[in-house]
């Protein structure tokens, strides 16, 4: 088997389970130096519990691989660089971190919390900013020195963030700023030899499994596997992924795409007046298309847009 990873270092938080799982123990089949980060928290966030990470670096061993396991809370600053001392420090180098580790609090909008609200927002948008600037810190000050840099940061967005989903606008909100983020590290880190991209997975785990109707067969089961996701993470980690940046991935059993940000839509001259605006704006809807539902698809489910006049 060709190993795209042979030798290079790789922090995946919250890999002890899940879609973090599958992505470590494919990093490592592909010759990876893995540092496996997990809290062994619930799916809301509570708790702790160091063994699921500390079992699957046992797996990766009994499988002729290297791996250390990790539990700092990567949504703290002191956690995040801690995490990437972890890498270094075992394993010499750094070349590319994983931002996989959230929590799902999801709630109507109107019955949503206050501290429902900041712990998702903190798990996935700060817990993805925070690793992401000590690697990159990292690498920059490699690159400054003269070393030569491969770096590679792939976050993980979600079709909820990207496309949007009811009863999730705090998971919703962080992984829509989590595509944002990648877009904008990608120009800024360009000049130190890193790349940056995002994985928007679907996929049935621990986080998702009261999410929509159970799978009733097997071929839905696979589909919904959590093994469609890793074979593009860790090709994005590899070397030959180098001129590939600032991308967001939709991955499942069902698709491997690219998903397209904003554009610009329908143009229209500047308006000073107001009392102007309703037929120019009726104009502009019916030539822009509609917002993308949750099978990333023009105007379907949950998107309630029709076209004027249909």
């Amino acid at each position: 088997m060709n190993r795209l990873c042979e030798g290079r270092v790789v922090v995946v938080t919250g890999s002890g389970r899940g879609i973090g799982r599958d992505h470590a123990l494919s990093l490592a089949r592909h010759g990876a130096l893995v540092v496996v980060n997990d809290l062994g928290a619930g799916v809301d966030g509570s708790g702790g519990d160091t063994s699921p990470a500390q079992l699957l670096v046992q797996e990766i061993e009994a499988m002729g691989g290297r791996a250390v396991a990790n539990g700092d809370d990567i949504s703290t600053w002191v956690g995040a660089e801690r995490l990437i001392a972890t890498a270094v420090e075992t394993f010499g180098d750094l070349h590319a971190v994983v931002n996989n580790a959230g929590i799902l609090r999801d709630r109507m909008l109107t019955n949503m919390t206050e501290d429902e609200w900041d712990a998702v927002i903190k798990v996935h948008l700060k817990g993805t900013f925070a690793p992401t600037h000590f690697a990159a810190a990292y690498w920059r000050d490699r690159s400054k020195a003269g070393h030569p840099t491969d770096g590679r940061i792939i976050n993980t967005s979600s079709v909820s963030g990207i496309y949007g989903n009811i009863g999730q606008s705090n998971y919703g909100a962080a992984k829509a700023g989590i595509a944002a983020f990648t877009v904008i590290a990608s120009l800024e880190l360009a000049r130190y030899g890193v790349t940056v991209n995002a994985v928007a997975p679907v996929a049935l785990t621990r986080m998702t499994e009261n999410l929509g109707p159970a799978p009733e067969t097997d071929e839905e089961r696979e589909q919904r596997s959590p093994k469609w996701i890793a074979p593009i993470v860790t090709w994005l980690v590899s070397e030959e992924s180098k001129g590939v940046t600032g991308r967001v991935f939709e991955a499942s059993g069902s698709v491997l795409a690219i998903a397209e940000g904003w554009h610009r839509g329908p143009t229209h001259a500047p308006i000073a007046d107001p009392t102007t605006l309703g037929p120019i704006v009726e104009e502009l809807l019916s030539k822009a298309r509609l917002n993308a539902g949750m099978d990333g698809k023009d105007g379907t489910w949950p998107q309630p847009q029709k076209k004027l006049g249909d």
